[in-house]
């Protein structure tokens, strides 16, 4: 059987996987779920809920579904459309799982280990799961199922999608041409929105206390005690410095990236970190405020959202199909 074409068509899709190890936030808002539902008419966009990921750790199975649901939903009040966009939870398309193995056939163990995120974790942790060490090869399948060309990600991702490029070139040199060769592509504003608490911190869904981390679904109060406490220099001059000023910076980033500013155009019109904290508890507010509202209208009706998922998971799989069949056949196995 023959790969399938290589068509134009594909440069135009993307693709972005989000994990359900914890709760969203304002940093998943603006660095990816905003640019989705506004670019998802202009892209043929893919996005997957990566419950097979998480369970590269220790992981609580109740917890796992919720979060994933939770996650499905707030993608929903997001302005993410099913009609357009492709959503589906991974692990119910088994030609992730399919692909995954395939590509671990040309994986070296090597590589695997150099993985920074492997290293991380696996130096914090007494016993680590195989899984852990593997799931950067099924990122790179869950890439290259798609043929995707573009992946938006943050800076600390490049070097995921580095590996589904080499994977695939070699795949490609070894086996003949099968999948397109993927790029990164970059948010141009909050592209790493940083913890409150430590800026020189990612803010994360699995934070320890979250004292620092804007959750969508947190009460209004909740965000503002959050930004008022935010850390900020030891200065008291609104600049936009993140070498040297980094927590008034990383409220300046979110402030542009909520107005679609520039944060140093921004720094000029505050003189005081109060105002500015002020303006940006305004403008997160503004943003999350009807998300809350119409994620509680779509949690009103669960069985509605399960069924829009079980939809794009079958169309998911109608449209991989054709690349694992190709992938088999090109690497040596029966049709």
């Amino acid at each position: 059987m023959t790969a399938p074409a290589l068509d134009a068509r594909s440069r135009l899709r993307r693709i972005t996987g989000l994990t359900p190890s914890g709760h969203l936030h304002v940093g998943n808002l603006l660095g990816a779920m905003a640019p989705i539902a506004a670019g998802q008419y202009d892209h043929d966009t893919v996005v997957f809920l990566a419950d097979l990921h998480a369970m590269t750790v220790r992981h609580d199975p109740a917890r796992v579904r919720a979060n994933t649901l939770e996650q499905a939903t707030l993608l929903l009040a997001a302005g993410v459309d099913p009609e357009v966009t492709l959503l589906y939870p991974q692990s119910q398309v088994p030609a992730h799982t399919e692909l995954h193995y395939l590509l671990e056939c040309v994986t070296g163990v090597g590589e695997a280990q150099r993985m920074i995120q492997y290293r991380e974790k696996s130096a914090r942790q007494r016993q680590v799961r195989l899984s852990l060490l593997t799931y950067p090869v099924l990122m790179a399948a869950d890439i290259l199922l798609h043929r995707i060309r573009e992946v938006p990600v943050g800076d600390d991702q490049d070097q995921h999608v580095e590996l589904a490029r080499d994977l695939a070139i070699r795949f490609n040199q070894r086996y003949g041409d099968t999948f397109p060769v993927p790029v990164a592509v970059h948010p141009s504003a909050a592209a790493r929105v940083m913890d409150l608490a430590d800026p020189t911190s990612k803010m994360s869904k699995s934070a320890g206390s979250g004292a620092g981390t804007l959750f969508l679904l947190d009460p209004p109060d909740v965000l503002r005690r959050k930004v008022l406490r935010a850390v900020t220099d030891s200065g008291t001059t609104v600049a936009y410095d993140p070498v040297h000023r980094p927590g008034v910076a990383n409220l300046l980033e979110i402030l542009a990236a909520c107005a679609g500013r520039s944060p140093a155009d921004l720094a000029t019109e505050f003189d005081s970190y109060g105002r500015l904290k002020a303006a940006v508890v305004d403008a997160v507010l503004a943003r999350v405020t009807p998300i809350q509202a119409r994620y509680a209208e779509l949690s009103r009706d669960p069985a509605h959202v399960h069924g829009l998922l079980r939809a794009g998971a079958e169309r998911a799989r109608a449209a991989t199909a054709d690349t694992v069949r190709a992938a088999r056949a090109a690497i040596g196995l029966l049709d």
